[in-house]
């Protein structure tokens, strides 16, 4: 389990699940996130920082 930092993009939002793409790997596929674990204010494009399994907007 990778506790990061990692850097996000929200890709797409799909009812209560957000995908999530690595920024510096953009090749893998996209991370299926629940929208309760993100913070509430994210759209589609929104940069995320994650680390020791937090999610803030950067």
């Amino acid at each position: 389990m990778d506790f990061g930092p990692i850097e996000y993009v929200v890709e797409r939002i799909d009812g209560d699940y957000a995908y999530l793409q690595q920024i510096d790997k953009p090749q893998e596929e996209s991370k299926c996130v629940a929208r309760a674990l993100l913070p509430s204010e994210i759209t589609e494009g929104t940069k995320l920082h994650y680390e020791m399994l937090q999610y803030s907007i950067q």
